[in-house]
């Protein structure tokens, strides 16, 4: 097996919340009675916890949604047990004031703060690849000295600090927030092994997927580290098979080619090189949409970003969900249409059944007092 971060065969299920507006039960459709508001988001993220989930997601993008930071500060004092993923794009806030950000996060949070890296252009902004990785690798470090050392001593390219570290301390003490980072180019896996603890995946085929995992974990290794890895994909879980394809059917009943790729390109990111290289997956399916089995890639018709779901039975997706696992995927991010109800089929279907680190725990499953270092905390440096 490919070497990864956490040995020991569990997972952390992820949830998604739809900051975003993309909440609808026909794709193609915007969803009036889904709309990206707080209300509708907040219970999205409390039903989450309610199911059993470790995690969720609060997307970022400028275009269109809300602020994933003030969402995560709202919404805090209505949960208890589950995890927040936060996206932020390096760069939109300055490297201290972000470390108080996510610090003040961290605390609100009891330690359950977690963070998606997102390297990408700023709003309004074409910038080479270049300058937006050595942002990302000098703000990554600023924030380790925040969270490590009791001042910040930086001298870079882009960003020089002499500073203490005192205000941005976080809640945890131990290295700090996970970070989670995903991205399709060289440069994208070369930061993650460097300095991240999850390599966030999109949808691929089983051999697409190894050969990532591969490549990220041999660059890890140069840097004398192992790293986890995540996949981020929609399910459309059913009864049957022959009702999970039916819901494909259902879910584009509605879908016109010209108001797809609308709301597709609405994202800044539309045509950065993972949302092509899911375009590719979908022009090189069969004629019915499946990569390959269980598969399906419709969804990017009508999507930007992360563009394929696993369709089928539930002991179809759990015999799927198992194989990622014995790859060495450690962190799974679900999503459905739409996404309330979604979570509720996957939770009958499929919760329950997966080596879920939450809900093994809850169990007496897992003692508490277990040696293998689990997703959910991080090492010290």
């Amino acid at each position: 097996m490919i070497p990864i971060r956490t040995s020991r065969r569990t997972a952390e299920i992820s949830w998604f919340a739809d900051l975003c507006g993309g909440d609808t039960a026909f794709l193609g459709q915007l969803d009036g009675h889904r709309r990206s508001n707080f209300a509708h988001c907040q219970h999205i993220v409390q039903q989450a916890e309610h199911l059993g989930f470790n995690n969720i997601l609060l997307p970022s993008s400028y275009m269109v949604g809300q602020d994933p930071f003030t969402f995560a500060a709202a919404v805090a004092p209505s949960i208890q047990d589950i995890s927040l993923l936060v996206a932020h794009r390096f760069g939109e806030l300055h490297p201290p004031m972000l470390a108080r950000s996510i610090s003040t996060l961290d605390h609100l949070l009891k330690g359950r703060f977690t963070l998606n890296v997102i390297n990408s252009d700023l709003p309004g902004m074409r910038e080479e690849g270049k300058v937006r990785y050595q942002r990302t690798r000098e703000i990554i470090e600023i924030l380790r000295q925040a969270w490590t050392q009791d001042e910040i001593h930086f001298k870079g390219e882009i960003y020089q600090f002499d500073l203490s570290s005192e205000p941005v301390k976080p809640y945890q003490q131990n290295g700090g927030p996970l970070l989670y980072f995903g991205g399709f180019s060289p440069e994208a896996r070369d930061v993650c092994a460097q300095y991240c603890d999850v390599f966030l995946m999109w949808p691929d085929t089983e051999e697409g997927l190894k050969n990532t995992m591969e490549d990220v974990s041999k660059r890890a290794a140069s840097y004398n580290r192992k790293i986890d890895f995540g996949l981020r994909i929609h399910v459309i879980v059913e009864e049957n098979e022959e009702q999970a394809w039916l819901s494909t059917q259902k879910l584009t009943s509605k879908l016109e080619v010209k108001r797809g790729e609308e709301l597709k390109n609405r994202a800044q990111d539309a045509k950065n090189m993972g949302v092509l290289q899911q375009d590719n997956l979908r022009e090189n399916a069969d004629k019915d949409g499946y990569a390959e089995a269980l598969l399906w890639t419709g969804i990017g018709q009508a999507r930007s970003g992360c563009g394929a779901a696993l369709v089928g039975s539930p002991d179809q997706i759990i015999d799927k969900i198992n194989k990622y696992m014995d790859m060495g995927i450690r962190s799974f991010i679900f999503s459905g249409y739409p996404l309330i109800e979604s979570a509720i089929k996957f939770e009958k279907y499929v919760l329950g059944r997966l080596p879920n680190e939450k809900l093994a725990r809850i169990q007496g499953r897992i003692p508490e007092n277990e040696p293998d270092t689990p997703l959910t905390t991080k090492p010290l440096k």
